[in-house]
């Protein structure tokens, strides 16, 4: 029975002599385009620039090669590699009725020898065999990455340029801090909003002011740090509104519902409805694995150790989730999951600790996926009243 979902393995049947397949592997100056051609004892393998009109042009000019080798073509599919150019070409693509797919890379199998040869030409072949597989329904030749609308991109650079801002500033901060510490200059806090007026009266050890040029870097710091603030504040600001004017889209339905949590602020609900809970889950074990909160197993003969987190999910719903985990035991401390953690951790080891708060955010982000997206309604848990 195929899982609902499942993007391990193509779920239509394949027509080798009716379909044309193609993988490009894509650069910023070229693109290296490599088909499977019914009809050709050869297997075609172009150069192009960076242009999706060539491209297009070369996957009609291979279907017409098919059709007068006597084989009609019923089905273009291509595939790329996902990476710096995202899910535009096989968005284009597929407004131009051609089949497109974007695999993980980490995905395709390659070989383990020390030291191989790796050109776009062999990535080609390697990517020609790994799809060929998926489009054959065989599972474990490559996974593909779920393509998102432009929306769905659009609606997530909120929450991400946020986070890139407040990276900037702590950047910032610990500069200033680190600038001070030189001299011997200790307490002195750049976030407060008088910290501008407050460097002329700062002094060392020595009883000595700040020396001409420190002092016109810290003054350029903070001049960075407050607009860096502001725009934080704007983009907070943008969200709110955005939430109060469409209340009843189903994206904001879910967000108000998780910020009905104690310990769950409006930030991380965004986040995590944006990043994870907009798209078509399978079930709670693809979750823990989108959110990159399983393990990694290492066992060979008489060997069995644990390699930690396999992090090959979402970082940022990864790394908010284990936060959340932290800040769980502070704001709901009568939970079951806060019971269920301390039970677990009575040896108070620093390892255990770490191993059993993954867990916990595991457990955690299952409950709210369920609640912001059934509306299931989480037991034992404190929850602010509704709106």
């Amino acid at each position: 029975m195929s899982k609902q979902n499942d993007l391990s393995r193509c779920l239509v049947a394949l027509e080798q002599d009716a379909t044309l397949i193609a993988v490009v592997e894509m650069g910023q100056a070229s693109w290296l385009v490599a088909g499977i051609v019914p009809g050709l004892d050869r297997y075609p393998l172009k150069k192009l620039g960076p242009d999706r009109d060539a491209l297009l042009q070369l996957l009609h000019r291979w279907r017409d090669e098919a059709t007068k080798a006597g084989h009609a073509i019923a089905r273009v599919a291509v595939a790329y590699e996902a990476g710096r150019d995202g899910f535009w070409l096989a968005l284009w693509l597929r407004s131009k009725s051609i089949e497109a797919h974007v695999i993980h890379p980490s995905s395709v199998p390659v070989s383990r020898e020390h030291r191989r040869a790796k050109t776009d030409r062999l990535d080609t072949e390697l990517l020609k065999r790994a799809f060929l597989g998926w489009l054959r329904g065989e599972p474990k030749h490559c996974s593909m990455a779920a393509i998102p609308t432009l929306e769905d991109e659009d609606a997530r650079r909120p929450g991400r340029e946020r986070q890139v801002l407040v990276e900037e500033r702590t950047r910032i901060i610990n500069r200033l801090k680190a600038n001070l510490a030189r001299p011997g200059i200790r307490g002195f806090r750049p976030n407060l909003a008088r910290a501008p007026s407050q460097l002329e009266a700062l002094r060392t050890p020595e009883g000595v002011t700040i020396p001409m040029n420190t002092l016109a870097e810290m003054r350029r710091d903070l001049d960075r740090l407050r607009f860096v603030k502001q725009q934080i504040k704007e983009i907070e600001k943008t969200r709110v509104e955005r939430l109060a004017k469409a209340p009843d889209e189903r994206r904001h339905v879910a967000a108000r519902a998780l910020t009905r949590v104690v310990g769950v602020g409006v930030e991380t609900a965004d986040m995590l409805v944006q990043e994870v809970f907009s798209r078509e889950i399978r079930d709670r074990r693809a979750l823990a694995r989108y959110a990159g909160l399983t393990g990694a197993p290492d066992e060979s003969g008489q060997r069995r150790r644990e390699r930690g987190l396999a992090k090959a999910g979402n970082a940022r719903v990864r790394r908010g989730m284990i936060e959340l985990a932290w800040g769980h035991l502070t704001h709901q401390k009568g939970s079951p999951l806060s019971a269920w953690y301390r039970m677990r951790t009575a040896d108070a080891r620093g390892g255990t600790r770490k191993t059993m708060i993954v867990a916990l955010a595991r457990k955690l982000l299952i409950i709210l996926w369920r609640l912001a997206t059934t509306g299931e309604a989480p037991e034992g848990l404190q929850l602010r009243p509704a709106a």
